[in-house]
């Protein structure tokens, strides 16, 4: 297994990490949670680079990647349903794009052929792992203020309105991304 692949794995064993801290009760493990998101991130960033950059890349590494990405970011915002950060409902449509591409490029593979993503897709990405960013932000910032010093309830209404319209936004790429990589897959979705 190339060092590509070995960061793409790691970050699946990173989200489980990522998770129990995440849901610990104290300020340091959100702290926690936060920095093993953000090393969980930036391999998704250094895997590809890596991969291309040093010819690495593998129909492992191309089915895995996005994988690893999509384990990451449903954990995340799975999370925030359960801690009512963000609402049912677009957790359900960032999870079912995920679960027909992800059923297509399998069903692809089965078939002999590998569907790599497309940029639309890293889009999506980069706009899901952003705002998960700011989320455990304001987890963090909360949790901080309220072990060491005072938080003003009104404070949690200005950023819970933010999360929403982030979350908005996100939704809408999540959709957009899915809708063009049927229409690029098209002609191969066809034949399969």
């Amino acid at each position: 297994m190339n060092l590509a692949n070995k960061l793409t794995v790691s970050r699946i064993i990173l989200t489980f990490v990522f998770m129990f801290f995440l849901f610990c009760h104290s300020w340091w493990a959100k702290v926690l949670s936060l920095v093993i998101f953000i090393f969980a991130a930036l391999s998704d960033f250094f895997d590809g680079r890596i991969a291309h950059k040093k010819n690495m890349v593998t129909d492992f590494g191309r089915l895995m990647d996005p994988i690893a990405d999509k384990i990451l970011v449903i954990a995340a915002f799975s999370a925030f349903v359960q801690m009512q950060l963000i609402e049912a409902w677009m957790f359900v449509i960032i999870i079912s794009r995920e679960i027909i591409i992800t059923s297509l490029r399998l069903f692809a593979l089965n078939k002999g052929r590998v569907l790599s993503a497309t940029k639309a897709g890293k889009h999506k990405t980069v706009s899901q792992m952003s705002v998960i960013f700011l989320i455990l932000g304001f987890i963090v910032l909360k949790e901080t203020r309220l072990a060491f010093f005072t938080w003003d309830p009104a404070w949690e209404g200005f950023f819970r309105k933010g999360i929403y319209i982030l979350m908005l936004v996100t939704v809408g790429f999540t959709l957009y991304s899915g809708l063009s990589y049927l229409w690029e897959n098209r002609k191969i979705i066809a034949k399969i």
